[in-house]
């Protein structure tokens, strides 16, 4: 077995797939070949539909075989794993389609050369609860308040943008809540479901509940009724209104159950109490700023720490103290993209590592190896979001990035707007993004704005840049500026658009750094904050939040 030999974990059961060695415990399990092709085929794809035709071609690669054949094997691979006799489910059929591996799995990589040593993978966590981390930085009072929120209203939905640490905060309340539930803490990661079909046979397989050919509603009520236990569901945006349905009717017919969700949006139905979690706490900018105040900073703290962790071992001098703030600032106190930037300080430096936030090369920076693939870089985290979003959705998303400060809706209907985009479409879009957490909205007393979060805008302008409508959105947002009473000239504006992107096609850069060149160019002088508090006290009727739900 080689040093970075990947073994897969599930229930009581280790895979190493290029060993094909089966282990329950301690105790080798006797599969037959074609039962672990399949196996293998079907961990590798976890969540996933494998239809019947690939899973033919994995296990008889040079045959042609009757599906009578595969459904033996399938079988001998449920009685190997034992299905029935545990409560666990491993495979699910999915008719019409093919078979789906639904109990959730860990990989895990091994530097020993023997499987069944005792050493290749750790005891699991009960119930599929992965491990806390050692060090959390910031988030002990959410972790406190959210317990104390659950036991009392037992159904909460942790929300926050992508990055903000929800999983982790919710792998920690689900530590702390095991002794006051008496073990009865189970923890699904959804993410890698891929059908929605299959969201109650996960947690049914995370549960221990014996679905068979029942309805899976019945099983988890018969597996969870009458005791008290906690059921927390990680990355529930993907599947949102599948799992709405089964948390719902969970939370209705099992008084003794409580539930966690985490999600970039909130599930919107009975019973749901809401808390949305915020970025770190940056430091307050300005030159007079010290190592030991910034230090005071959660933000810069958790910066610091991965900083170090990537071998950075000067510590942070007072001459970096405004520089360190200006990024957490400018990252916007979300935690993984600290993490990400911090890991760069080793190599760059602060100054240089500051240097490159500016530089589309930020959206590419690289996380651990072990994180969700959605997790490993800034894109990947805000496509994951942008995925999941409708047709009108990502236009109105992806236009809304020209706005590199605050934005009212009057600005956005005014840039967005088109023949097949209404006001009021835009309107309800621009609420859907803010309830995905995509926009954030700052309700004062005299107006409400909104902001694209910098890494979210930044995904967003290379988007734009790619749709190719980037010099007429460009040109809508120069007209709007100029209306307001800004000094940016439309024909100057215009220019730069063309001699930044009206360039040949073997010249063009179709990435996010050529866009936020040209998004500074045409906003030189265009409306910030201050000059919309202006604007907006001059000429303007604030928006209310009744403008934001037009149907």
């Amino acid at each position: 077995m080689s040093d970075d030999q990947e073994i897969a974990v599930f229930g009581p059961y280790r895979l190493s797939a290029s060993s094909r060695f089966l282990q329950r415990g301690e105790e080798p399990v006797a599969l037959g070949g074609r039962a672990m092709d399949l196996l293998i085929a079907l961990v590798e794809r976890v969540g996933e539909v494998v239809s019947r035709r690939e899973l033919m071609r994995r296990a008889w690669p040079d045959l042609v075989v009757e599906e009578a054949n595969l459904r033996v094997h399938i079988g001998s691979l449920r009685k190997a794993l034992g299905e029935g006799e545990s409560g666990d489910r491993y495979v699910a059929n999915v008719a019409g389609r093919g078979y789906c591996f639904v109990m959730p799995v860990r990989r895990l990589s091994s530097a020993v050369d023997s499987l069944s040593a005792a050493s290749v993978v750790p005891p699991s966590p009960p119930n599929g609860l992965p491990n806390r981390l050692a060090r959390m930085v910031g988030r002990d009072g959410v972790v406190e308040m959210l317990s104390s929120l659950l036991q009392a209203r037992r159904f909460v939905s942790l929300v926050g943008v992508g990055g903000v640490g929800k999983t982790t905060v919710a792998v920690s309340v689900a530590h702390e809540m095991l002794s006051r539930f008496d073990g009865g803490v189970y923890f699904v990661d959804l993410s890698v479901i891929d059908d929605a079909s299959l969201v109650a046979d996960a947690v049914c397989a995370a549960v221990g509940a014996t679905a068979g050919l029942q309805d899976p509603m019945l099983s988890l009520r018969a597996r969870l009724g009458g005791r008290k236990s906690l059921l927390a569901l990680d990355n529930c945006e993907r599947h949102i209104d599948s799992i709405a349905l089964l948390v719902e009717h969970l939370h209705a017919a099992l008084p003794g159950l409580h539930i966690l969700v985490t999600s970039r949006e909130s599930l919107r139905i009975e019973g749901e109490h809401v808390y949305l979690l915020p970025p770190l706490e940056t430091p307050p900018l300005g030159p007079g700023l010290t190592a030991e105040l910034a230090l005071e900073s959660p933000a810069v703290q958790l910066f610091i720490d991965r900083a170090e962790a990537g071998g950075f071992h000067a510590g942070l001098l007072d001459q970096d103290a405004p520089t360190v703030a200006w990024l957490c600032d400018r990252l916007d106190g979300i935690p993984l993209a600290l993490e990400l930037a911090g890991g760069c300080v080793g190599t760059y430096g602060v100054q240089g590592t500051a240097s490159l936030l500016d530089n589309r090369f930020k959206l590419l920076w690289r996380g651990r190896r072990s994180a969700p693939l959605r997790h490993q870089t800034l894109h990947a985290m805000v496509d994951w979001s942008y995925n999941l979003l409708t047709s009108l959705e990502r236009r109105v998303f992806t236009r809304l990035s020209v706005f590199a400060g605050h934005f009212t809706l009057e600005d956005a209907q005014a840039v967005v707007c088109d023949d097949a985009t209404s006001s009021s479409a835009v309107a309800s879009t621009i609420a859907s993004l803010v309830d995905k957490s995509l926009v954030s909205i700052l309700v004062s007393t005299d107006t409400v704005v909104f902001r694209l979060l910098e890494t979210t805008r930044v995904h967003a302008a290379g988007k734009l840049l790619d749709s190719g409508e980037l010099s007429l959105v460009a040109r809508r947002y120069t007209v709007h500026g100029s209306r307001a009473g800004t000094s940016l000239s439309a024909a100057t504006a215009k220019q730069r658009i063309r001699d930044d992107f009206e360039t040949p096609a073997s010249m063009q850069r179709h990435d996010a750094f050529a866009l936020a060149r040209g998004i500074k160019l045409i906003a030189v002088n265009a409306v910030d904050a201050e000059t919309r508090k202006t604007c907006a006290a001059r000429n303007r009727t604030a928006p209310t939040m009744r403008d934001l739900h037009v149907s």
